[in-house]
This record gives C-alpha cells, sequence and structure tokens, in this order.
C-alpha cells in the first residue's frame, strides 16, 4: 500500500533510521503470521497493521523524543509497546517493560523482542502485581485497554510519582477526562492523533487524588 513507507513512518515518529523501518516491515509480517492463529488484533483492522497499529503506535515517538525508561500496560499485540521498543532501540540506554498477562500474547511478545534483539522485557504479570517490579519509568502508555479512569487506577502507583502517561483515545476521550476528574486531579496536553482524524494523545502528568 502506498502508507507502506519510511516516509509514512517518519511523518508519524519523527526521525528513525532506514534500519528500524526495515526492522519494522519484517515485524509487521511476523505480526500477520502470529495474528492468523492467536488473533493479536481485531480482524476487521488486520488487514492494515502498518496504518491502523504501526503508524499509531509509532507517534509516541515524536511525542516523547528524549525519555529513556517506559512501561506499556497491557501490551496485548505488542501496540504500542513493541513498536516503542523498536524506536527505543535508536536511543543509547532506552528500554521498555511490556505488561502482559495473557500467556499467549506475552509468548509472541517475548519471540519478538528475542528475534530482533529490542530493549524490552516482559512482565508476564497483572498490571496491578507489576508495579514493584517495573520501578520509576518515565512514561507510562496504554493503547485500546480500558476507560481513563481505569488506566489511571491501574498506572497511579507510577503517575503519582513523577510518570507521565500517554494514553491513545479516540473520539469519546473527552467523557472518559470527565469521568476521571471526579476521582483524580491532573495536568493534561492533548496531541490530536497523526493516524486517526477523532482519535488523541492523552498526555496526562502530575496526577494526585481528588
Amino acid at each position: 500500500m502506498s502508507s507502506f513507507s519510511w516516509k509514512s513512518l517518519q511523518d508519524a515518529a519523527g526521525p528513525v533510521s532506514r534500519e528500524t523501518f526495515d526492522r519494522l516491515v519484517a515485524f509487521e509480517q511476523m505480526f500477520q503470521k502470529w495474528n492468523r492463529s492467536i488473533n493479536l488484533v481485531a480482524q476487521s483492522t488486520a488487514g492494515d497493521v502498518w496504518q491502523r497499529h504501526i503508524l499509531d503506535s509509532a507517534q509516541l515517538g515524536r511525542i516523547e523524543p528524549t525519555a529513556k525508561h517506559w512501561v506499556d500496560i497491557g501490551s496485548g499485540g505488542g501496540f504500542p509497546g513493541l513498536v516503542m521498543a523498536f524506536l527505543l532501540a535508536e536511543r543509547d540506554g532506552a528500554s521498555i517493560d511490556l505488561v502482559e498477562s495473557n500467556r499467549k500474547k506475552a509468548s509472541f511478545l517475548q519471540t519478538v523482542i528475542g528475534q530482533f534483539g529490542l530493549p524490552a522485557r516482559v512482565v508476564a504479570r497483572r498490571i496491578e502485581d507489576s508495579h514493584a517490579l517495573v520501578p520509576a519509568p518515565q512514561i507510562v502508555t496504554a493503547r485500546a485497554l480500558a476507560s481513563l479512569s481505569t488506566l489511571l487506577d491501574l498506572s497511579a502507583p507510577w503517575l503519582t510519582s513523577g510518570a507521565r502517561g500517554l494514553f491513545h483515545k479516540g473520539r469519546d476521550y473527552r467523557a472518559e477526562v470527565q469521568e476521571s476528574v471526579h476521582r483524580w486531579a491532573f495536568d493534561l496536553v492533548e496531541h490530536p492523533s497523526v493516524t486517526d482524524p477523532h482519535g488523541v494523545i492523552l498526555e496526562l502528568s502530575n496526577l494526585r487524588p481528588v
């Protein structure tokens, strides 16, 4: 497809090497093979993994181009966590922890990490049980996991200790924000999605209970 290009990746993520692009192309092919057997993403979106999932995830690299310690919760098929692992390979000393309790999905994540030598680690635990295992991340990410209120509850031990959240959200994000402010106060920046005209990346910081 026309969007399957190095330029499309740079437009989404910012400066990215040709090597990283080639590695993500190889990952997309590997993902498609696994997805046919364990349903890593909805079949309705499986035909356009590059645009709908890889580029959508990669835009976090443009929003946060310097942070080195990341954690992705509910990583599932690796979006955005695995994609960020490919991008973080270009940052000296950077790494990401992928929290995923589903055994089959965790196995997929580990296989990709091993095959490509990514700076990532799978934490095969429930999110609630992972906080002590992932100390002091700078960035917490999640995509298509839960409502914003639930995401804040799950990631509060990190976000109340100085981490920032980067959460993909769709057209109903304003209602989710309003629901969340009954329990949490936070600073919020809305980044329009570069892949979805109705989507945003919510950047949350300075989380504290109301």
